[in-house]
């Protein structure tokens, strides 16, 4: 259990350096925006602003943790100088020799469920690790445009889980990351699962989820 929280708590730290930019974005752009609804006719709650400002900083955490190199955010925080040190900076990317040479694995990184079989088959600590953290790390994708959004249906979860993934995929190939067709079914399903959270929290208290929405001055919602 400890193992698994240390692991966890690592991978956050990688995540702050985006997330406080994302909340210093948020912050300047609030009051515009809350203007801007105001304009339509519309309020958004304090708790409504505070789930919409989670995730956004969250899918800026999940961005630092996807779209850059292993371990470069560690670094960053770590020295405190590798905004500054561009040499070792930049060291964290591939050459594009290697990136073409990692051409030669496309195939078995084409392969559906190849590496979610070997996983369950070895059932390793770090390959569970792996599977349930690219499942459960989509999750918000799926779970909070729902709560935020009216209209919002499952399959635009899926949408967003799958072509967001699929995103993150290409990036990886260039900058020395893993990447694999799975990761892509495993985001896609974490997406979904987060919408049928979403779902099963709405059958149980719609009240609840009506307070997360736009409410309407004019006689209208936000879609």
């Amino acid at each position: 259990m400890l193992e698994v929280i240390s692991d966890v708590l690592r991978y956050v730290v990688q995540m702050i350096p985006m997330c406080l930019l994302a909340l210093v974005i948020f912050l300047a752009v609030r009051p515009a925006r809350l203007r801007r609804l105001t304009v339509r006719g519309l309020t958004s709650s304090t708790l409504r602003e505070i789930i919409l400002c989670l995730f956004l900083v969250f899918c800026a955490g999940l961005s630092a943790l996807t779209l850059f190199p292993s371990n470069i955010w560690s670094y960053v925080i770590s020295l405190g100088r590798g905004w500054y040190d561009g040499a070792t900076f930049f060291s964290f990317y591939p050459s594009w020799e290697q990136t073409t040479a990692s051409l030669a694995y496309l195939p078995n990184m084409l392969t559906p469920f190849q590496e979610i079989r070997r996983t369950l088959r070895q059932m390793s600590y770090w390959g569970l690790f792996m599977l349930l953290g690219n499942i459960i790390m989509f999750m918000p994708v799926g779970f909070f445009p729902a709560l935020l959004w009216r209209k919002w249906r499952w399959w635009k979860s899926l949408l967003s889980g799958f072509l967001s993934s699929v995103f993150i995929e290409f990036v990886q190939f260039f900058i020395g990351r893993s990447s694999d067709i799975d990761d892509v079914i495993l985001n896609t399903a974490g997406a979904l699962i987060g919408f049928w959270v979403f779902w099963l929290l709405r059958a149980i208290s719609p009240r609840f989820t009506e307070k997360f929405l736009c409410q309407p001055r004019g006689g209208y919602y936000c879609g």
